[in-house]
């Protein structure tokens, strides 16, 4: 019994391995047509003063998109057979979890709520609109931390948009 379970472990290892080239991000489920795509700076609306971290999370977008897709970033939005419009809806920095000694909040949560438009510009069709959330923890009182929970925020909004243009998720 023992032999035929390495047996049926190895194949299942040989099966996997086989399979694991088989799944790609490549073209996605993007039309065809779609060659380029514009992505003017998001808008802040969130009124938390954060209007800095609206490049940040445009760069990171226009990068990802350039680096990981099939389709190229153009400064143009005439250009653009695509273009990716967004605001930053909310930003709160919040409580999460409070000392059972002191009622004093030990962590504090980042939340950033934005808010995104898809436009296919060759046919002129809306592909989507979608919120998209970020958030991340840090001890209260450290800025350095604070910064952290934004910048990893941030990061989770743009890879989740990323996613969303690429396979449709």
């Amino acid at each position: 019994m023992r032999k035929g379970g390495t047996y049926i472990a190895l194949l299942l290892f040989l099966v996997l391995a086989i399979l694991q080239g088989c799944y790609s991000f490549t073209g996605g489920l993007l039309p065809e047509h779609l060659k380029t795509i514009a992505i003017p700076v998001f808008d802040d609306r969130s009124g938390a003063g954060i209007a800095q971290y609206r490049s940040a999370l445009t760069k990171g977008l226009v990068d990802k998109v350039d680096s990981q897709s099939s389709l190229r970033f153009t400064p143009s939005m005439a250009l653009a057979d695509a273009l990716l419009e967004g605001t930053i809806i909310s930003f709160s920095d919040t409580p999460s979890q409070l000392s059972s000694k002191t009622e004093r909040a030990m962590t504090n949560r980042i939340t950033l709520v934005v808010q995104v438009t898809m436009t296919d510009r060759v046919k002129k069709k809306l592909m989507f609109t979608q919120s998209f959330v970020g958030f991340a923890d840090y001890y209260s009182g450290n800025y350095v931390a604070q910064q952290q929970a934004i910048r990893s925020s941030l990061g989770q909004i743009i890879d989740d948009i990323f996613n969303r243009i690429i396979s449709g998720w």
